[in-house]
């Protein structure tokens, strides 16, 4: 441990034992330990890419819920996902390849003529070039057939992969925990 501050300030002594003083803001080396240590540099520059793609996944999929919200614009939810990727819903279908998914979603608000997409506690697992994630949804919605107001929940399984330096989905797979009626809720059952 080093010597316990004598100048009145609280110092970190994690920090301190490192050689990065709080009393700079962290971002250089104190006055004592000039060393210069590679290995250090390279663990902060993994951890900084890591932190980057956890939140660019996170835009992806907040672009991908804005998308859904604007009328299911399929073009622009298309242009997310990799040429060979997978769309999957056991209550709506399973399409494989860019271009069914743009098809799907051509029609998707001929089933949903309003829906909010809050995708919730993403958890999310980059390795290198590739990554995956598990997302809750909760989708307030009106179903067109029939102008029918609902209450939607699931869990969303998604992978992804970095193409030519942007996250792309490669997989979004869809486990429904509810799909009720607004006026009668999820008290008695959780599908309608």
């Amino acid at each position: 441990m080093p010597p316990a501050p004598t100048s009145g300030y609280a110092v970190d002594w994690v920090a301190q034992a490192e050689g990065m003083s709080p009393l700079n803001g962290g971002h250089g080396m104190m006055a004592q330990d000039n060393g210069f240590d590679p290995a250090r540099i390279e663990r902060m520059e993994r951890r900084l890419q890591a932190l980057e793609d956890a939140e660019a996944i996170r835009n992806l999929k907040a672009r991908y819920a804005a998308l859904c919200d604007d009328q299911y614009d399929s073009d622009g939810i298309a242009a997310l996902f990799t040429e060979d990727a997978l769309w999957e819903s056991p209550i709506l279908g399973r399409f494989a390849g860019r271009e069914a998914i743009r098809s799907f979603f051509r029609g998707a608000s001929g089933i949903f003529s309003f829906a909010i997409h809050y995708s919730l506690n993403g958890h999310i697992e980059v390795e290198g070039d590739t990554a995956r994630a598990r997302w809750y949804l909760f989708m307030p919605c009106t179903v067109a057939a029939g102008n029918q107001a609902m209450w939607r929940a699931g869990i969303d399984h998604e992978t992804y992969a970095r193409v030519d330096g942007s996250w792309m989905f490669r997989h979004k797979r869809s486990e429904p925990l509810m799909n009720v009626l607004f006026e009668t809720g999820w008290a008695r059952t959780r599908f309608a």
